[in-house]
């Protein structure tokens, strides 16, 4: 079971720390957050992961600075980082609340997407999903997050954080983002992010 440590919003020590205790994955979901904490930690040795939704423009940036993408979830996706050459380990991010506000493919786009990655030459590994907050939602996410990846033959089943963790586990995950109940609780953003 790998544990990636989610630093967004808490500051170097935050990855030092994760790094000291063994954990070898830190996430982050915004772009300038992960090139600088990249940039400023080059002496710590961690699997960077990209967890944000991923933005046309910016992909080719995301594509250098991360060692794993885990948001993938449109074919203009796919496309554009076959144009760049990522290198980037890639984890399909399914989607079962059918919000415009969420990230993620429609369960029956993800096999497509696999595919479509796989011709492009992509390193294609893995699923991940933000379940639904209520737990029959969840379980159902992660029932059939990890029935996928067995049928896409994928390897990583990136499922459960910091409130649903332990239900997660009970359906197979093999891979979980913990912030809050590593760090304690997130201060408040005061200006986001500019990329």
């Amino acid at each position: 079971m790998r544990v990636v440590a989610v630093t967004k919003t808490f500051g170097p020590e935050a990855v030092r720390a994760a790094a000291f205790v063994g954990l070898d994955a830190v996430g982050e979901n915004y772009l300038v957050e992960l090139e600088g904490k990249r940039r400023d930690l080059g002496d710590v040795a961690v699997a960077w992961h990209y967890l944000g939704a991923l933005q046309s423009n910016k992909i080719a940036r995301v594509a250098t600075a991360a060692d794993v993408i885990c948001s993938v979830s449109r074919v203009k996706e796919v496309e554009r980082l076959a144009s760049v050459g990522a290198t980037a380990r890639l984890y399909v991010q399914v989607d079962y609340t059918a919000r415009e506000t969420r990230n993620g493919a429609p369960p029956g786009e993800v096999a497509g997407l696999v595919g479509l990655a796989r011709e492009r030459g992509l390193g294609i590994v893995g699923l991940m999903t933000v379940a639904p907050p209520d737990p029959a939602g969840a379980q159902v996410a992660f029932h059939e997050t990890a029935r996928l990846a067995d049928e896409l033959d994928l390897e990583v089943r990136s499922m459960g954080m910091s409130d649903d963790l332990e239900l997660a586990c009970r359906w197979g995950t093999n891979e979980v983002r913990v912030g809050r109940a590593l760090f304690g609780p997130r201060a408040p953003r005061t200006n986001p992010p500019l990329a």
